[in-house]
């Protein structure tokens, strides 16, 4: 039995879930907000993936699309406060869904988080890489001639390295980062939107904002009108604002790391959502004002670049790529903090193969080669974004939009399975300190019929030349989220069947200890004796 008279309130509670202390809990409660909010980064998502509310809808998609998705991503944000405060852990969701549902739904839950996590990083990094080399192109004439993939992808190898030397240094190091990276995006945001509404000497009537229609795909004729632009097209535009806001599970995978963490990682989660749907629709209305042609900007592949050398002189024009590019930076950076804090929890319990070395923590109580892992994976996932490809006669990043929804796929379907476990468990399950009390009732159905619905939008192809049957088809094309994350579950299924059934039993307590209180349900120790029951 574990002494746990001299632990701390944090250390307590970890006890009564079964860990001991391992990670250092150096992370205040804005800390922990913090680190969400720079992984949802609107300096990041609201510039890089700008292009698919364009080419999907245009202005009116981005216009009333980001404020609808956003309070439906808030509801799913709640949900997870809710769990996270009655089970503080690094695992988070991983382990949310194992102590609600088994060992089976915690394994499928925690590697389509961790395949989501990886995801994120590639694209976070290429969108940072990206925008490093917009910003030195438009910076200075004999940056390069011409755009190169080859050189924008070892630009996206240096950030890599970069973000992973930061990682490896000091969690201490990390959340002061993540502190500057608040502040940076929230003053950044507004230096942003004030230059883009005082600079230009025009701007687009918030009618045309509100109203312009456009579609980029190649679907339908390009027709903005009938069933197949308002049921498929359109739809497509809602990946802007679920990529946008993810990657706030980070407060739970950080909750080891933070003092009071039953109410700071609840309210980081719920707070990071609320305040990044706010200023980031205020931002792409700044995008969307500074517009000075509409089919100048589709023409170019719907970037956001496209609508600042349009508005702008080069000195504001590199001004905005390069606060940009700094937030994207931070994001990254914070992306991968989260990342390898999961893949140290799922480690722990010994269903990622090579466990021992992703969940060993070096002399600053970091772990290193989860580190080193998360940047090579994300790494080989960009990798087709070297190919080039053209659409309507604009560069179009269709490899970059494909790790931008495998991101999206794998994190919303790991949030919504324990979500939907929690309300099936209705009222028996034990909540911590912050609670949705009854309303998790219709809160939790709202959140995982959403996240379906955007999984779904979110496997199918968003050009015409990725659908196999049409003129023009080539793979390069081809969205291949559709075959990434349902290759994965297969591949995970027969390794479930063949193996993993036979010896994984779910979270492995690292000490023995009579839970005195067991939110979610019993905890058992690595040697399946169970330690605490749920009430």
């Amino acid at each position: 039995m574990a002494d746990t008279t001299a632990l701390g309130e944090d250390e307590q509670r970890l006890a009564e879930l079964g860990y001991k202390q391992e990670l250092n809990r150096t992370w205040s409660g804005f800390s922990n907000f913090a680190i969400s909010f720079s992984i949802i980064s609107i300096l990041a998502g609201c510039f890089t993936t700008f292009a698919v509310g364009w080419n999907n809808g245009g202005p009116m998609a981005i216009f009333w699309g980001w404020p609808i998705v956003s309070v439906f991503i808030l509801i799913i944000g709640f949900c997870m406060s809710e769990l996270v405060s009655a089970m503080p852990t690094s695992g988070g969701i991983y382990w949310w869904a194992s102590k609600l549902g088994g060992a089976k739904a915690g394994y499928y839950t925690g590697w389509l988080n961790l395949i989501g996590l990886f995801a994120i990083d590639a694209s976070v990094a290429y969108g940072c890489a990206t925008f490093i080399d917009l910003t030195l192109d438009s910076a200075s004439a004999s940056w390069a001639s011409h755009y190169s993939l080859t050189r924008v992808f070892i630009i996206f190898l240096i950030v890599l390295a970069l973000v992973a030397l930061v990682n490896i240094f000091s969690s201490h190091l990390l959340a002061i980062v993540n502190n500057i990276s608040v502040w940076w995006h929230v003053i950044g945001a507004a230096a942003v939107v004030l230059i883009l509404l005082l600079v230009p000497n025009h701007h687009s009537s918030l009618h045309t904002i509100a109203t312009a229609q456009v579609n980029n795909t190649g679907f339908f004729g390009g027709s903005t009108h009938g069933a197949g632009f308002f049921l498929y097209v359109l739809p497509l535009a809602a990946i802007l604002t679920q990529y946008t806001i993810t990657g706030y599970d980070a407060s739970a995978h950080l909750s080891e790391e933070t003092h009071s963490a039953a109410d700071s990682a609840a309210k980081g989660i719920w707070r990071s959502i609320f305040y990044s749907a706010i200023g980031g629709w205020i931002l792409l209305v700044s995008f969307l004002l500074a517009v000075q042609s509409v089919p100048g900007v589709t023409k170019a592949g719907g970037a956001v670049d496209a609508i600042f050398a349009q508005a702008l002189g080069k000195n504001w024009h590199v001004l905005i790529l390069a606060i940009s590019a700094a937030g994207q930076f931070f994001c990254t950076t914070a992306c991968m903090t989260s990342t390898t804090r999961m893949l140290f929890a799922f480690s722990r319990d010994g269903a990622v193969p090579g466990h021992r070395y992703w969940r060993t923590l070096n002399a600053k109580k970091v772990p290193v080669y989860s580190v080193v892992l998360a940047a090579v994976v994300a790494a080989i996932l960009t990798a087709p974004a070297l190919v080039k490809v053209d659409i309507n006669g604009a560069p179009v990043p269709i490899a970059f939009f494909a790790v931008v929804t495998i991101g999206v796929v794998g994190l919303y379907v790991a949030f919504a399975i324990p979500i939907f476990l929690r309300w099936r468990a209705g009222d028996s399950f034990v909540t911590g300190n912050w609670t949705l009390g009854p309303k998790y009732k219709w809160m939790c159905v709202v959140a995982v019929v959403e996240i379906a619905i955007t999984s779904v939008i979110a496997l199918l192809p968003t050009s015409s030349a990725g659908v196999p049957w049409n003129d023009g088809f080539a793979m390069k094309y081809v969205n291949y989220t559709i075959l990434v994350v349902p290759g994965a579950l297969i591949l995970l299924w027969i390794w479930w069947h063949v193996s993993v059934k036979n010896w994984f039993t779910g979270p492995r307590t690292t000490i023995d200890l009579p839970a005195a209180r067991q939110p979610g349900g019993p905890v058992t120790s690595a040697s399946g004796d169970e330690v605490g029951a749920g009430a």
